[in-house]
């Protein structure tokens, strides 16, 4: 690959401010870190942290054991990853269970990881309500059996009650009466089946608003972090690069604040990275 050309560049002064360098796990892009002075610290625990994080929001489209293999690559750099569930069923979909060995492990990854945009979608992590079979399997596995049933039990007592899928039963059954009874309708008049929702249209890369996240796209697939590190730091307040080790060419660049990322955006749009390739540079989707 062609050496890096000399990009444009600031002032003296500016160069090289608030660079940090975070090593990223070897399978899966690292989430941004949360400043100290941002969140709480993972010592400082709720009364009802535990071991389990629950997550939602996550993105429906991917299969379920690629969803598991992300997410344990994302989470094993706090720690040791106990368990992984995810499941493909009505209920769970867009959702997982992340299990570490400690509460203080779950509370200080669900800090730095919360909001990351996972397959496009941020994540929103809270505490499970009870401890997964993993943790239980490893803490207290006399009582492994005990625990399983009371949480078959609980399952088919809230079979029934669960508000998503009395929500999705209900609209089957009004399509089953539907089908069964197409020529009638509704006493006042309207459909029988609800209009379809309208597909969210989703705003192009170049009409994002400012954010302190940049967003690269056709990269070289040989470019390494050392080489987007050496032409970023030239701009002031850089804070991190992160490389997708699955989609070799993208990647996110953040700076301290929002004018310095805008002002690294103006100046490298376009520019040859490898003397050859526009590399594209937009804000990233919040």
């Amino acid at each position: 690959m062609a050496e890096v050309s000399a990009p444009p560049t600031v002032g003296a002064q500016d160069a090289m401010q608030g660079v940090v360098l975070t090593p990223n796990p070897p399978d899966l892009a690292q989430p941004v870190p949360v400043p100290a002075d941002a969140a709480p610290g993972p010592e400082t625990l709720d009364e009802n942290a535990c071991e389990t994080l629950y997550i939602q929001n996550l993105n429906e489209k991917i299969k379920p054991d690629v969803m598991k293999a992300s997410l344990r690559g994302l989470f094993k750099a706090y720690g040791e990853v106990l368990d992984v569930v995810a499941h493909s069923n009505l209920r769970m979909r867009g959702q997982a269970f992340v299990s570490f060995e400690s509460p203080e492990i779950a509370k200080k990854a669900m800090v730095e990881v919360q909001r990351f945009p996972l397959y496009s979608k941020p994540m929103q992590i809270s505490f499970a309500r009870t401890p997964s079979d993993a943790v239980v399997q490893k803490k207290d596995p006399n009582n492994l059996e005990a625990h399983k049933q009371r949480r078959q039990e609980h399952k088919k007592a809230t079979r029934y009650t669960n508000p998503l899928k009395a929500k999705y039963r209900a609209k089957r059954l009004a399509a089953e009466s539907a089908c069964a009874f197409p020529f009638i309708l509704p006493f006042d008049g309207g459909a029988a089946l609800p209009a379809a929702k309208r597909p969210a249209v989703q705003m192009p890369d170049e009409y994002l608003p400012p954010n302190k996240i940049l967003f690269l796209q056709n990269l070289p697939e040989t470019v390494t972090k050392d080489q987007l590190m050496s032409l970023f730091s030239q701009y002031p307040n850089l804070y991190e690069v992160r490389l997708i080790p699955t989609k070799k060419d993208i990647a996110f660049v953040e700076f301290m604040d929002e004018g310095s990322a805008g002002v690294a955006k103006d100046a490298l749009h376009n520019y040859k990275l490898d003397g050859e390739n526009k590399i594209k540079i937009t804000f990233a989707r919040k």
